[in-house]
């Protein structure tokens, strides 16, 4: 087996349990708390990435740590959201599939701002995306055809019932995760993975900091909690590093950033086997279309440089 396909299937498997971990959690802490303690699990990786020979800039390196650096506190606030959705009644294993498409928004903003173009499989996963948020978002076929006329035509959202309150919730993490993988590529225009990676990362400390301050932890955290939020940043982590890694070995950037997208299909499995979610023919059909849009989503051409993932 080739090295870069290892690693790829390694980010999987991480980003995969990141998804999963918050409920085990529990209402031990608050989404907030969750996301300050788990950056516990971030420093080893950061001091892997900081001992690194390929710490370079080719660019303006001022620019490219910054844009890391904005794209690491957006995406700490797009994961308070999602840990607050799954504490708010949101399943796993539709929540993560719904979160997953958050590489339309970075399509859509690449588009605007760096003048990209779609390629057709993104056109076909744009598509498939509103699709799926449709089956997400609304039920009963009347709330359906209301959300499909609400598309093309702006006839508004009267007559729409909204699945459930943590949807709400879903969809900043969407945002949230698509602004920050342009800032990710932007940075990465400049100085290479490993210090955008080490900017990404460094920003979850201040935001833990602010966090703590304004919640600060009761002294009950049991230590199965403990183990918890650490195992929670360091699967965060190590997700990024497993896909610098399969960069630095050969693999096509075509290849492993549409494989690594594919980390729900690890957390689905593992929240109707272990947790004991069920999902209805709906949402079934809703998570296979977030999946297979993924895929479309992230599909670019060999000649495109790759960027590190959320």
């Amino acid at each position: 087996m080739p090295r870069w396909l290892l690693w790829s299937f390694v980010a999987v498997l991480c980003w995969g349990y990141w998804a999963v971990i918050s409920r085990l959690i529990g209402d031990a802490l608050t989404a907030a708390q969750s996301q300050a303690l788990s950056t516990i699990g971030l420093v080893p990786v950061v001091i892997a990435l900081a001992a690194s020979r390929r710490l370079t800039a080719s660019g303006n390196r001022r620019r490219g740590i910054a844009a890391a650096f904005c794209a690491g506190m957006l995406a700490c606030a797009g994961n308070v959201a999602y840990y607050h959705a799954l504490k708010d009644g949101g399943s796993v294993s539709t929540l993560v599939s719904f979160t997953a498409l958050y590489p339309l928004v970075t399509v859509l903003l690449a588009m605007l701002l760096l003048r990209e173009r779609l390629n057709r499989f993104q056109i076909v996963g744009v598509g498939l995306s509103l699709v799926a948020i449709g089956l997400f978002n609304v039920t009963g076929d009347e709330g359906l055809v209301s959300y499909v006329l609400f598309l093309f035509n702006n006839a508004g959202l009267e007559g729409v019932e909204i699945a459930s309150g943590w949807l709400r919730y879903a969809f900043i993490p969407i945002a949230l995760w698509g602004v920050a993988g342009l800032l990710q590529k932007i940075s990465t225009n400049h100085i290479s993975g490993e210090l955008s990676t080490v900017g990404f990362l460094a920003a979850f400390v201040p935001v833990a900091l602010i966090i703590l301050f304004f919640q600060p932890i009761s002294g009950n955290v049991t230590l199965n909690t403990w183990f918890l939020v650490t195992a929670l940043g360091l699967s965060f982590s190590l997700g990024n590093l497993a896909i610098l890694a399969a960069f630095a070995n050969a693999g096509k950037a075509s290849v492993i950033t549409p494989l690594t997208g594919l980390y729900p299909v690890v957390s689905v499995p593992i929240a109707i086997l272990f947790l004991g979610e069920k999902i209805t023919a709906r949402e079934t059909a809703a998570i296979a279309l977030a999946l297979v849009s993924v895929v479309a989503l992230s599909y670019e051409k060999p000649t495109t440089k790759g960027t590190s993932s959320l």
